[in-house]
């Protein structure tokens, strides 16, 4: 009976142990969960949070120049005279086409990423003269729980009735990549 307690002790301080190595605790602080990240695990993350950034879904809210049809005013925020709540309201129209989430806007010039690499999109989101002054914690809360960025994995329909594409990774795995990447220390791997 003693040797069955002690095996079952130890299974169960081995378990809570293991889990928490393996499985890093929100409320553990970014760098106290980057030692624990294999580096190959990183460089993965690091490639499906960008599989994602770099879909449609995320580069037509981050357009390069003024020829987007959105892109005017002084603001961002719509056409010239225009607000983009005008027609994006907080949720997908099913009638028109038009899509909606709360905060629609386009990101400011300074975040432009259509023609930009998925290393250079990574140096801009991470540089906070460019972000907006955004830490990296900041950085990963606006990735992974600001409900304009998220809308990407429930964008509606098109005008015609058929369905938007969907990034390629789904929101589970794009949000684990984005926490693992930056508890990691955001370190954008060598281009290949």
């Amino acid at each position: 009976m003693k040797k069955v307690f002690v095996l079952l002790l130890s299974v169960m301080v081995f378990g809570l142990v293991s889990h928490s190595i393996s499985d890093p605790r929100e409320d553990e602080p970014l760098q106290a969960q980057a030692n624990l990240i294999p580096e190959d695990s990183v460089e993965v993350a690091f490639h499906k949070m960008m599989d994602a950034l770099t879909h449609p879904r995320c580069t037509n809210c981050h357009p390069a120049n003024n020829k987007h049809m959105h892109l005017g005013g002084a603001t961002n925020l719509g056409i010239e005279n225009k607000d983009c709540s005008t027609c994006h309201q907080k949720t997908n129209n099913s009638y028109s086409g038009v899509p909606g989430a709360p905060d629609w806007a386009m990101a400011p010039p300074s975040m432009a990423w259509q023609g930009k690499s998925r290393y250079e999109i990574a140096e801009q989101m991470m540089d906070p003269e460019r972000n907006g002054n955004r830490s990296a914690d900041d950085i990963m809360h606006h990735l992974t729980e600001h409900e304009l960025v998220l809308w990407a994995w429930e964008p509606g329909l098109r005008p015609d009735g058929s369905q938007r594409e969907l990034p390629p990774v789904s929101k589970e795995e794009y949000i684990q990549a984005v926490k693992t990447w930056i508890a990691a220390g955001a370190t954008i791997p060598e281009e290949k």
